[in-house]
């Protein structure tokens, strides 16, 4: 399909320089899918190497204290995916033999990996056959094919996901789920893409319908409600606090700092806010 190879064709020559892209490891595919989750690359890509650097196989990773994890993980946010990533090395080294899952559906077994994460994985890694559907995907192909199905609807994922298959050449999965969201991260940008520079201006149906910003269609979110908490901080005759750790069953490890507080609002006994 002349679609495909051109997306194919454009990856190659303007694909971004990543580290695990170098090679079809399933454990960096796995830690980079998972930090660039509600993370942008430039981000994520310091964080990458040093957890790398610290932990260069998943035996390393399920080996560590938790602790060890969640401070590299600091700064990302998040943090139950540090969690998870965290389990799910123990789970692949301790009951699965030391072998990552080599298939889809074994790869949705593991903790903390969805159909997304599973296919990404299993795409790149072992070039099977299955379409990804994140953001970018959706984007591109309801632009290209001038789809204006609400992707927050119920059944949008399951038509993308059987579109993108359709359009996923045989034995070139690796490169075609890389390339479309590639695409959609540098060029079908969510606004204001250059329309004119694009490999798909004289094919794209939502440039000739003019529907390029209109596209994907997303219902508007539910307005959320602001909650307001009050906070009584204690400070002793030298200006020290009290931090409290919450068990690992409570709602996240949470971690305070009161010296911004302190000094915005120069108190010394008790800070109130709002």
């Amino acid at each position: 399909m002349k679609f495909s190879k051109a997306l194919i064709q454009w990856y190659l020559q303007n694909k971004r320089d990543l580290p695990w892209r170098n090679d079809t490891n399933p454990y960096t595919i796995w830690l980079s899918e998972i930090m660039l989750q509600q993370t942008r690359v430039a981000q994520g890509l310091p964080y990458f190497l040093r957890f790398t650097a610290a932990f260069p196989t998943f035996f390393d990773l399920a080996k560590a204290d938790e602790e060890e994890v969640l401070k590299l993980w600091q700064g990302l946010g998040y943090y139950s995916r540090a969690r998870n990533l965290h389990k799910t090395a123990k789970q692949i080294a301790f009951e699965f033999n030391g072998e990552f899952p080599k298939s889809y559906g074994e790869l949705l077994k593991l903790k903390g990996i969805g159909e997304y994460t599973a296919a990404a994985i299993a795409s790149f890694a072992y070039n099977e056959s299955v379409p990804v559907v994140d953001g970018n995907v959706f984007r591109v192909l309801s632009r290209y094919f001038d789809v204006e199905t609400d992707i927050a609807s119920t059944g949008a994922k399951k038509e993308f996901t059987q579109l993108a298959a359709e359009v996923l050449p045989k034995g070139q999965a690796n490169l075609f789920n890389q390339a479309i969201m590639e695409f959609g991260a540098l060029q079908c940008v969510p606004k204001n893409p250059d329309c004119g520079i694009c490999v798909f201006n004289d094919s794209c149906l939502g440039l000739q319908q003019k529907k390029v910003a209109q596209l994907p269609v997303k219902s508007k979110k539910i307005k959320v409600t602001n909650r307001f908490f009050n906070y009584l901080v204690f400070s002793d005759e030298n200006d020290k606090t009290i931090i409290n750790k919450e068990p690992k069953k409570a709602f996240g490890t949470i971690c305070m700092s009161f010296q911004y507080l302190k000094r915005k609002w120069q108190k010394v006994t008790s800070l109130f806010w709002t």
